[in-house]
This record gives C-alpha cells, sequence and structure tokens, in this order.
C-alpha cells in the first residue's frame, strides 16, 4: 500500500488506536529518510506522545504531520532535480550542476527552507541507533579464532568500535551540539572503518557496514546547525530512552 493510504488510515477516527498505530508504523516504513527505526525514534519524539504514542491519537497526529512535512520536503527537492536535469540534457549537458539530491541511503532529515531538523528528533534517533550499536557482536567476538582477520586487524577493529562508540555517547552527552574535536575525531573514526572495508563480499563487511549504518546517522546528526532551544527535560528524556 502506499503512503497516503496508511496517512488516511491514521487520521481514521472510527479506526482503534492500535490500528492507527500499526498504519503510523507501515508510513514510516515507507518514508523513512532516517533508517526505519531511527526515523520513528524521531517522529514519536517530536510527537511528544503522553503516556504512549500507542494509545495517545493526538501525538499519532502530530507524529504523522512531522513525517508529511518532510516528506514533501523530499518530494519537491527531487521533482526539482529531474525538471532541472530535463532541462540540462536538452541543452546538451550530461553532467549534472548545481547541488544533488541527498541519496536515499544517507540519513538526511528534509526540512523546509529556512528552517533545521529538530534536534530533540535527532538525538532521540541517535540515542535509538547507538543502543542497537552497543548490542552488536563485539569486534573480537571470534573473528581471530575463525580466521577472519589477524591479531593485529582485531586490535584496531576493537579501537575503531570504541572510539565511534565514544562519538556517540559524546553527542548525547552534549544533547546534540558536539564540539568541533569531537566531530573530527568522529570522521577520523568513521574514515578509519571505512578503510577496514575490503572489496566484494568479505566475511567482515556486513558487520562493518552495521557500524557505519550508525556512524552515517550520527555524522549527519552531529553536522546539522541547531535551531531553536528546546527544553533541557525533554531532551534528557530523549537520551535515556536510546540508553
Amino acid at each position: 500500500m502506499s503512503f497516503g493510504t496508511h496517512a488516511r488510515r491514521v487520521r481514521d477516527e472510527e479506526a482503534s488506536p492500535a490500528r492507527r498505530y500499526r498504519a503510523l508504523r507501515c508510513a514510516v516504513s515507507e518514508y523513512c529518510p532516517l533508517g526505519f527505526h531511527a526515523t520513528w525514534a524521531y517522529t514519536a519524539a517530536t510527537a511528544v506522545p503522553a503516556p504512549d504514542l500507542r494509545r495517545d491519537t493526538a501525538a499519532l497526529l502530530r507524529a504523522l504531520d512531522v513525517l508529511e512535512a518532510s516528506r514533501a520536503v523530499r518530494v519537491a527537492e527531487r521533482a526539482s532535480f529531474a525538471a532541472r536535469r530535463r532541462a540540462e540534457k536538452a541543452a546538451g549537458l550530461r553532467t549534472p550542476r548545481g547541488a544533488p539530491v541527498t541519496p536515499v541511503w544517507r540519513p538526511h532529515w528534509p526540512a523546509p527552507t529556512g528552517t533545521a531538523p529538530s534536534r530533540l528528533g535527532l538525538v532521540a534517533a541517535v540515542a535509538d541507533r547507538h543502543r542497537a550499536f552497543r548490542r552488536l557482536p563485539p569486534p573480537d567476538d571470534g573473528l581471530v579464532t575463525d580466521g577472519l582477520v589477524t591479531d593485529g586487524r582485531a586490535a584496531r577493529l576493537t579501537e575503531l568500535h570504541g572510539r565511534l562508540d565514544a562519538c556517540g555517547a559524546v553527542y548525547l552527552t552534549a544533547l546534540g551540539l558536539p564540539d568541533d574535536r569531537t566531530r573530527e575525531e568522529l570522521a577520523d573514526t568513521v574514515s578509519g572503518i571505512r578503510g577496514e572495508v575490503r572489496p566484494g563480499h568479505a566475511a567482515l563487511n556486513h558487520r562493518l557496514f552495521q557500524w557505519l549504518g550508525f556512524a552515517d546517522l550520527l555524522g549527519y546528526a552531529a553536522a546539522v546547525p541547531p535551531a531553536r532551544p528546546r527544553e533541557p527535560a525533554r531532551m534528557a528524556a530523549a537520551v535515556a530512552a536510546g540508553s
């Protein structure tokens, strides 16, 4: 079913809260610019459900509004890019000019011109994915004994894993306002992880791609400039929910 169908079901006041909740989950599965789980955490945090999004139908509608507003920007961006490319091709320009549309696989929250993504939402998204990152198998889990890596490479992976974990913790402690040193450390850590990826279907690549999924979200969130200040208690609650 389409995003629009799920959105209509969220707004169906005759449906049960449970069905409307499931419809919102389906809508997020159709449009999840930060990845499904991170997008869900973002929309839920910005909707401020009280006490529970499963029973708070007003919060469901607020979450849907947040999601639809972002999706409208993404649709407009892609339509504008497509129109520009048609004009460029008609003029004989085969190479795209100007800023391209952000690839769908890159974490990115489209927002209306002149506004920034919600810092509260981004903190909640990072907190959710940081918790998932910490649940992944440790980097030295059977790699050496199974002959997948050498002792030296296992040590590098352990260091990179710890550095990425630390960058996530610092971002959350700073409530989404990391300093330049943290951003530089994150960029260096991500570069190091990418350097460990091997061509083809290397056995370790799947694990590294899981790390990079979190790293890309964290890097995007850390680079987003702050918007208006958020209430500290709500920011702390978003961090606690993901810890």
